[in-house]
């Protein structure tokens, strides 16, 4: 019997540039005269590396100033456990074969769904809502791949071994592992019935059915495997194979061939078949080069046997790197020899680092670092990150100096603006049109898009703006009295055309027949526009064939669940950009940059969770369960994003980058990062950090730069005319304590707006009881039947009913118990204006309550839904609301009432212990009785007028400027902070003193 020849596994250093050190060993080697490389055919992981060699090839040619090329044929061979797209695998090599059409990937999510729902019920399980009957549905999927991916057949669960590992474990998980056999079963049973096999088994039995074809008959021309990493047994045999074949190849990228012996069998036995467990505890995993000996052990293929690849790349690193990347994730045995390593071998010449405080500030200095190499001519600049969210601030950021750089990791589909459509349509659905979504889906950037948006976009401001406020009843009905207040009927009645259907009520409907309505409504509502870009086509074609599964295998949904289902199924989408951004500026996330090169690789988010991610652990199989199984673990995707990491580090120029805090607080530096600091020792470290940019990014920003004046305390200073303005005895008050919130308010009329679905603050609280109030004081009858009545007049939300209702009826009823407990007092007036003139100033407001008093005088009270003001504020002259009232009282008229107040009384309908329901009291600012403090009753009034008298003077009939915030200890409010722009010259001011 002959012995298998010897295989041919090369592998190209990460300072090389894999994909043009590639290119440049495969055209001397097999290019044939009139043929080129069209007889070769390589064999890559993914699309995406298809391009990229496309691209390296394209180089390579214009570089030798080839008159032409031939390219060779590319199959992508895919790659399930990296979460790579299948292409077209070997159908053409197992011609002849009977191989089953794999089961298409919707249905069967859909389909496990529904075997969840009907195994959950077989093993006791409570009956699980749609939702997550769908989410288990897509965790039990991916597991049944990853089994598969390992030739591990769910039988294989009941196993002595794996039963050990499993009674070792908490109860949920031998519930979960159960449930995982019992769908598994199910569907398999399914499979055979309908002639199909899963994605993943038949691209297994291709391998395995190419890999016979070609021991058999070896293929008369060159196969090359290139880049292909990973270890799944199938693909490892193939792999195997190629490398065996007279004229086959298999090139590795990054396989370190300089580690030494003890360093390599430190990293564990790897899937090795001849240990006792293939993947032991103690194993270096997370080792960027634990994969690659998997592959190997796999393959069959011992270290010794793999040559280096003869040829270099064109944008190539210093060669001294690749030996520093080899020392930088040395296990932690090997890590000892760092303490003897010399300097010359610790230092990585063209590696910087950076570190920022915030995301924001890490984007910006990775823009300014892609514009500065961009000046170079010729240079490539990659920007490699798994974070998506510091990717999208990276190119908008570019985008200040009209750099366009897509993220070539595209976007989800939920996050684009058609995607945005849809899943806003579901919630307006869900939500019973409340308010956020239906307002932020009627002024999409897509809705009405074309010549009416204007139009459009002016009625749904209208209609926004009556919107404001508590949320109103559930549906549209309650809305239409709004479209008429805001005079926007007919633009209404069109909206409502749209939505009706959506918000049937019903208690469930088929995922098809949802899908209907939102596509209907989605294109009602935005037209051809909804489908014209590319996030559009995804969007159709996600749509199209989830409904055309969702009508084969039927999923029930309640209103209440359809946002949440939409979104997981569209997250599994990525929308990516199409052609046309700048020509040498990409950014990549970490599966896109695996084999490209740059001259300049911007590394950015190395932070523990976002590089490397942190390992989410199989929900339904436990560790020790998947270790039983020969299967590796969460932690295996450590060492993948190691092995990204190690190839970015090749290129001739990189930087590291990261911030120190994330959105949701202080961020932890990525243990690869803590490495390369620990190798370089604190000097090198100093050497390589790039403070510089830092400064030079925060004075981009720097409001308070020397070149500019700082801003200052706004002090504006209309002219008389603009003065003259009728004064409220409301605004008074903010006159006195912040000239420049009157002058915004009452001069610029820029009122503050209530929010889209707000709670109900002391401004709704004191309208609704005033209202009530003002009904009983005039028509008399029962408190609660009046609350009732007014609640349904401003259309309240039931839950707003429920939560407020009984708190505002204690209140009221206190108001009717404090009346009744004084004999002789008589409300008088309610609810009524009044006004008088001062120095040719009309100064008017509105009287909660004016009662008359036994002895002819006057009460005038106040309600407060919230605390009434203190005592100092009214001494200062900040809270002028009842003396000026009793001032109006006394020299002007409330309805043709007038007379002298002696009281002044603020009744609050909060909460307090000594009432008698609970929520009620009575305050004064006067001083009488026991009270310590106070204005003495006679002082009142002349003590109000004269601070009346003192702000007409200064203000209206003067010429003082409206200063922000003139009184510093005076009550204010954060409604016009942002127009004073005060965190500007309030820090200034702070910074001078």
């Amino acid at each position: 019997m002959s012995e298998s020849p010897a295989p041919q596994v090369y592998s190209i250093a990460a300072h090389r540039g894999f994909a043009d050190a590639l290119v440049a060993g495969l055209v001397p080697r097999y290019a044939e005269e009139n043929f080129g490389l069209a007889r070769l055919t390589l064999l890559l992981p993914s699309a995406r590396a298809a391009r990229t060699l496309s691209e390296a090839f394209i180089r390579h040619a214009g570089a030798t100033e080839s008159p032409g090329l031939l390219m060779p044929r590319m199959v992508m061979v895919g790659d399930l456990d990296l979460d790579e797209a299948l292409g077209p695998l070997f159908d053409s090599l197992g011609a002849g074969a009977a191989i089953p059409p794999a089961a298409d990937p919707v249905r069967r999510w859909l389909r496990l769904a529904q075997f969840v729902g009907e195994a959950g019920n077989a093993l006791g399980r409570d009956d699980l809502p749609a939702n997550a009957r769908l989410r288990l549905a897509r965790d039990i999927g991916a597991a049944m791949d990853r089994l598969a991916v390992e030739e591990v057949d769910v039988e294989e669960l009941w196993e002595e071994r794996v039963l050990q590992a499993l009674e070792a474990n908490a109860g949920h998980w031998k519930e979960n592992t159960k449930l995982l056999y019992t769908v598994s079963k199910m569907w398999q049973a399914e499979l055979a019935g309908r002639g199909e096999l899963d994605a993943a088994q038949r691209r297994n039995t291709l391998f395995r059915e190419a890999d016979r074809r070609m021991r058999d008959d070896p293929p008369q021309t060159p196969f090359v495997a290139a880049g292909v990493t990973s270890a799944a047994p199938a693909l490892a045999r193939l792999l195997q194979t190629v490398s065996e074949l007279p004229q086959g190849a298999v090139v590795l990228p990054d396989l370190d061939l300089s580690m030494s012996v003890d360093v390599w069998d430190e990293l564990g036995g790897a899937g090795d078949p001849e240990a006792e467990a293939p993947f032991d505890k103690g194993d270096a995993v997370t080792h960027p080069q634990y994969h690659l000996k998997l592959l190997l052990n796999r393959m069959g293929v011992a270290r010794d046997e793999v040559q280096q690849w003869h040829r270099a790349g064109l944008a190539k690193g210093p060669p001294e790197r690749t030996h520093a990347i080899s020392s930088l994730f040395l296990p932690p045995e090997a890590s000892k020899a760092w303490v003897d390593l010399p300097a010359n071998k610790r230092r990585m010449a063209g590696v910087t680092l950076v570190e920022a405080a915030n995301p924001e500030e890490e984007a910006q200095a990775i823009a300014l670092l892609v514009r500065e190499a961009l000046e170079e001519p010729e240079k490539r600049v990659a920007v490699v990150t798994p974070d998506r969210g510091l990717a999208a601030r990276v190119a908008q950021h570019l985008r200040r100096w009209n750099i366009s750089a897509d993220d070539s990791a595209g976007r989800p589909l939920p996050q684009t603006a058609a995607g945005r459509v849809v899943l806003l349509l579901a919630e307006v659905a869900a939500e019973a049109a409340a308010p956020v979504p239906l307002m932020a889906l009627l002024e999409h950037p897509l809705a009405a898009f074309g010549e009416g948006r204007a139009d459009w976009l002016g009625a749904a401001r209208a209609f926004e703006r009556k919107l404001r406020g508590p949320r109103k009843e559930p549906g549209l009905a309650p809305l239409r009295l709004l479209a008429a207040e805001a005079k926007v009927e007919e633009w209404f009645t069109g909206v409502e055309a749209i939505m009706s259907p959506l918000l049937e009520p019903v208690e469930e409907r088929g995922l098809a027949d949802w899908l209907d309505l939102l596509a209907e409504a989605g294109e009602a509502l935005c037209g051809e526009a909804l489908w014209s870009r590319e996030d559009g086509r995804a969007l159709s074609a996600f749509i199209e064939e989830l409904r055309l599964q969702a009508r084969d295998v039927p999923v029930a949904l309640e209103p209440v669940d359809l946002p949440a289902a939409l979104r997981d199924a569209m997250d599994q989408v990525a929308v990516r950009p199409p052609y046309g951004g700048h020509p040498r500026v990409a950014i990549y996330g970490l599966l896109e940059a695996r084999m490209t090169r740059a001259d300049l690789v911007l590394c950015g988010g190395l932070n523990e969770g976002t590089w490397p991610p942190t390992p989410s652990a199989d929900p339904l199989l436990a560790p020790a369960v998947l270790r039983a199984l020969g299967v590796p673990g969460a932690d295996f995707r450590i060492g993948l994003a190691a092995h990204d990491l190690a190839g970015a580090l090749g290129a001739p120029e990189v930087v590291l980058s990261r911030a120190r805090r994330e959105v949701s607080g202080p961020a932890i530096a990525s243990r690869f990062l803590l490495r390369v600091r620990a190798l370089l020792g604190q000097k090198m470290t100093a050497e390589a950090s790039d403070t510089e940019l830092v400064d030079l990014v925060r004075a981009i920003d720097d409001g308070r730069s020397q070149n500019r004046d700082r801003h200052p305390r706004p002090e504006p200073m209309p002219n008389s005319a603009q003065r003259r303005e009728d004064i409220s005895v409301t605004a008074l008050d903010r006159l006195r304590s912040d000239p420049y919130e009157f002058f915004a308010s009452k001069i610029m009329r820029l009122p503050e707006l209530d929010l889209l679905d707000a709670d109900p603050g002391p401004a709704w609280q004191g309208t609704l009881a005033h209202a009530i109030l003002e009904d009983w004081h005039a028509n008399g009858g029962s408190l609660e039947e009046l609350a009732d009545k007014h609640l349904s007049e401003l259309s309240a939300h039931p839950l707003l009913r429920a939560l407020w209702r009984p708190r505002l009826l204690r209140a009221l009823e206190w108001v009717e118990l404090q009346l009744d407990s004084e004999p002789g007092r008589e409300p008088v007036k309610w609810e009524a204006w009044g006004s008088m003139h001062v120095d040719g100033i009309r100064i008017f407001g509105k009287a909660d309550r004016i009662d008359k008093l036994p002895d002819g005088s006057f009460a005038v009270v106040d309600y407060k839904t919230g605390g009434p003001p203190s005592g100092k504020q009214v001494e200062k002259g900040y809270a002028l609301q009842l003396g000026t009232i009793g001032l109006i009282l006394r020299d002007g008229d409330f309805d043709t009432l007038s007379g002298n107040a002696t009281r002044f009384e603020y009744w609050s309908l909060g909460r307090d212990k000594g009432s008698e329901t609970g929520f009620g009291y009575v305050k004064t600012p006067l001083l009488e009785g026991s009270k310590r403090s106070g204005i003495p009753p006679e002082d009142f009034l002349p003590q109000t007028e004269q601070f009346l008298h003192e702000a007409l003077g200064r203000w209206i009939l003067g010429d003082k400027p409206f200063t922000a915030r003139l009184n510093p200890d005076a009550p204010g409010y954060s409604t016009y902070d942002q127009l004073m722009r005060l965190d500007e010259w309030q820090t200034a001011a702070g910074d001078e003193a």
